[in-house]
C-alpha cells in the first residue's frame, strides 16, 4: 500500500477493525517520509521555524520584560518605592545611588514564603488552584569606605555591594474546565493540515493527533481533514503548572559627594529558569452526540533556562534635609536562553487508545527587554518617619526575541502591535518608633497591552511591615499582596468562536529578612 492509498483511506466512525489495521501502517510511512526529509536537510528547518512561532512568542517577551520588587523584608513592605532614599540593599537593583547612604558594613539575607491562588471562568465555569514556594528573596553585603575629615576632594565616602534579588517569581498553578458546544483544539490542528501531507505535519502539534487517529484523511485524497469530534459538546479542561524565578546577582559602586549627590552604578548579572508543564483534554461528557469519541489528552513540557547582563545608572540630589530627588536608568537586558521541550498525546476511541510522544527538541535564542527610567520624590520627616514616591517608565514595544537564522519578525510585529508603554507607580513610608518601625506601601503597575481584552490588565500590590532595629543589628518582616487579571485562550481562536478564559490571580509574600551591622 502506498501513501496515496492511506491518505484515501475513509475512516469511518465505529469502523475499529479497519482503524486498527492500517494504524502500522500509517506510522511505517510516516517515519519513512521524514527520514527522507531529514536527509535533504528540510526537516530541521521546518522544526526550527514552527516551534519558534509557536513556542517563542510575545509572552516570553513579557514575562521575562516585566519585573516585581522583591529583595529585603523593608524594601517589599515599602512596595520597592525607596528610589530616593536608598540605605537598602534592594535599591542596588533599582536606583544603585542608594548604595551611597550606607556608612557601615552591612549584609542581610531575606527567605520568603509565596503562596498564589488562580480563580479562572471559562464557559460559566468556575475553577481555582494553587501553589506554595519557599525561596530566597534576598542575599547581599554592602561596605563603605568613610573619608577623612576636612577632606578637599569634597567626597565624604565610597562605596561597594554585592548581593542577589529576586525579581520575578514564576510559581504558578491554574486549572480551567467547561463545556465547549462550538469548536476544538482539534479544530485548529485540521486547519494547520490542510493543503499539506502528513509527512509536514508539526511534530510537536498536529503530527501527534493524526498519529493518534484523532485526525483523519478527507476522502476525496485532496490534501483536506476532518477530526473524530463530529459533533460538539465536550468538557474541556487544561491544567498548567509553572516554576522557576528571575534574579539578579548585582555589583555596585556608589559615592558620596558633600552629603549633597550621592551617585551609583550596578552591573546586574540576570539569571532565569522557568519550566511549564500543561495537560490539556477533551472528553465526552454526552455519550449520545461524541459517538466512538472518549476522550483524548495533550501534554506539554517546556524548560527555559538562560543567563543576561545588564547596567544601572542612578543619582540621589539632597537640596535640603527633609527633600531628597532620585533618578535612575537601566539598559535593556540582553537574556540569552535555550528552551528544551517535548509534548505527547493519548486518545480514547472507545475500544482502541493510541499513544505517540514527540520527539526531543531544543532551541537557542534570545531576548531583548525594554529600557526602564524612573524618577522618585522621597521626604524626611524628621526622626519620626520618611515617605518616597517612584515614578517608572517602560515601553514594551521594544521588548524583542531574535535568533539565528532570525526567525522572530512576525513575533516581534506582534510585540509593537499588541503592546505599549506604561507607567508604575510605588509609594512607601514608614513610621519610626524606636527601635520599632512600622511600614507600608501601595504600587500600580500599567497594563503593557494596548487593546483586546487584556488592556486594562494592570497589577496592584498592598504592602505592610514591621521592623526591628538596634545599632548591630535588624529584624524585618513584610507582607505583600498582589492581585491582577487577565484573559487567555485555551488555544488559538483564529477563525473560531472561543470564549476567553478569564483568570483572576491573587499572590501573597511573607519576607523575614536578618541584618547585621558592623
Amino acid at each position: 500500500m502506498d501513501m496515496q492509498e492511506v491518505v484515501e483511506i475513509k475512516i469511518e466512525e465505529g469502523n475499529l477493525a479497519i482503524l486498527q489495521i492500517i494504524h502500522p501502517l500509517k506510522k511505517i510511512i510516516s517515519k519513512k517520509f521524514k527520514t527522507m526529509k531529514k536527509q535533504a536537510l528540510i526537516l530541521g528547518i521546518g522544526l526550527f521555524y514552527a516551534f519558534s512561532t509557536a513556542a517563542q512568542n510575545d509572552i516570553d517577551a513579557m514575562r521575562f520584560s516585566q519585573i516585581t520588587f522583591g529583595g529585603t523584608a523593608r524594601f517589599a513592605s515599602m512596595a520597592g518605592s525607596m528610589g530616593a532614599l536608598g540605605g537598602d540593599i534592594s535599591t542596588l537593583s533599582f536606583n544603585p545611588a542608594g548604595i551611597a547612604v550606607f556608612r557601615k558594613v552591612e549584609i542581610s539575607i531575606t527567605p520568603s514564603i509565596f503562596s498564589q491562588n488562580t480563580s479562572s471562568t471559562y464557559n460559566n465555569t468556575n475553577s481555582s488552584d494553587g501553589k506554595l514556594n519557599f525561596n530566597l528573596g534576598n542575599i547581599g553585603f554592602v561596605t563603605a569606605w568613610n573619608a577623612k575629615e576636612n577632606n578637599p576632594s569634597g567626597w565624604v565616602s565610597f562605596n561597594f555591594g554585592f548581593g542577589y534579588n529576586r525579581t520575578n517569581n514564576f510559581h504558578n498553578r491554574v486549572s480551567v474546565e467547561g463545556v465547549n458546544k462550538t469548536n476544538s483544539l482539534l479544530d485548529t490542528y485540521v486547519a494547520n493540515a490542510n493543503g499539506h501531507s502528513a509527512d509536514a505535519f508539526d511534530q510537536f502539534s498536529t503530527d501527534l493527533a493524526w498519529q493518534t487517529y484523532l485526525m483523519n484523511p478527507d476522502t476525496n485524497g485532496n490534501l483536506l481533514y476532518n477530526h473524530v469530534i463530529k459533533n460538539y459538546g465536550e468538557l474541556q479542561k487544561k491544567s498548567v503548572e509553572s516554576k522557576g524565578s528571575m534574579g539578579e546577582t548585582v555589583l555596585s559602586f556608589g559615592g558620596n559627594y558633600k552629603d549633597k549627590v550621592l551617585v551609583g552604578a550596578t552591573v546586574g548579572f540576570v539569571n532565569a529558569r522557568y519550566i511549564e508543564e500543561s495537560v490539556y483534554e477533551e472528553i465526552n461528557a454526552n455519550n449520545d452526540t461524541l459517538n466512538n469519541f472518549k476522550s483524548f489528552s495533550y501534554v506539554q513540557n517546556l524548560n527555559t533556562k538562560g543567563n543576561g547582563v545588564n547596567l544601572k545608572l542612578g543619582i540621589i540630589f539632597k537640596p535640603t534635609d527633609w527633600l531628597r530627588i532620585g533618578g535612575a536608568i537601566h539598559t535593556p537586558t540582553v537574556l540569552g536562553l535555550k528552551d528544551d521541550y517535548s509534548s505527547s498525546m493519548h486518545s480514547d476511541l472507545g475500544s482502541v487508545k493510541y499513544d505517540t510522544v514527540s520527539p526531543k527538541g531544543s532551541f537557542d535564542y534570545s531576548i531583548t527587554t525594554p529600557f526602564r527610567a524612573l524618577g522618585s520624590l522621597g521626604f524626611i520627616i524628621s526622626k519620626y518617619g520618611l515617605l518616597n514616591v517612584d515614578y517608572e517608565y517602560v515601553d514594551y514595544t521594544y521588548a524583542q526575541l531574535n535568533s539565528s537564522p532570525n526567525v522572530f519578525t512576525s513575533v516581534n510585529k506582534t510585540i509593537r502591535a499588541k503592546y505599549t508603554s506604561t507607567q508604575n507607580i510605588r509609594v512607601g513610608g514608614e513610621i519610626r518608633l524606636d527601635p520599632i518601625s512600622i511600614r507600608g506601601g501601595y504600587a500600580l503597575y500599567g497594563s503593557p497591552f494596548i487593546n483586546g481584552n487584556n488592556k486594562n490588565a494592570s497589577r496592584s500590590s498592598y504592602t505592610g511591615g514591621i521592623g526591628f532595629r538596634e545599632n548591630n543589628y535588624f529584624i524585618d518582616f513584610a507582607y505583600v499582596f498582589t492581585k491582577y487579571s487577565e484573559d487567555n485562550y485555551l488555544y488559538d481562536p483564529t477563525g473560531l468562536e472561543l470564549n476567553a478564559v478569564k483568570n483572576d490571580y491573587k499572590n501573597s509574600s511573607f519576607m523575614l529578612t536578618f541584618g547585621k551591622k558592623f
